[in-house]
């Protein structure tokens, strides 16, 4: 599981050095391709095991469903696969760069089965403008009994 929030930095390439820590679970795993798409102003970066188990179970949705075809697209369209280099480098494209405002300095967090990596200056501001506290979260978590 991915945990903690790294402060990293994008090159002129689009390149992001993936932090030692999440390498390490990612070499256990025998995982060195990443699937990335934009959701929630951020990039998601899915190991790929963990994207094919989302897609299992995004396959079982039924597409005559209006909502599920609208997310079908807007997910799927810009999903793109990125493996790492002998360096633990990805690229990150320019449609999702731009679409979710990467520029050179970034915060990549874990969250638990993926990483996202966020503006540093998004990530600050989602955090100065949370409408989610600890308490409601604690709250949240003691009503589903963990």
């Amino acid at each position: 599981m991915f945990r903690g929030r790294y402060e990293h930095s994008v090159d002129d390439k689009g390149r992001l050095s993936i932090p030692s820590r999440f390498r390490e679970i990612l070499a256990r795993r025998r995982q060195r391709m990443l699937i990335l798409t934009d959701v929630d102003s951020c990039v998601a970066a899915y190991p790929l095991d963990e994207w094919r188990q989302l897609e299992d179970r995004i396959r079982k949705q039924s597409t005559l469903q209006k909502d599920v075809r609208a997310f079908l697209r807007i997910f799927y369209s810009g999903a793109t696969e990125s493996p790492m280099d002998g360096q633990g480098r990805i690229l990150i494209p320019p449609h999702l760069r731009e679409r979710t405002g990467l520029t050179r300095e970034v915060m990549i967090i874990g969250v638990l089965n993926k990483m996202e990596i966020w503006s540093k200056a998004r990530w600050e501001e989602f955090l100065a403008r949370s409408p989610v506290t600890f308490e409601d979260v604690a709250a949240r978590l003691a009503d589903l009994g963990i």
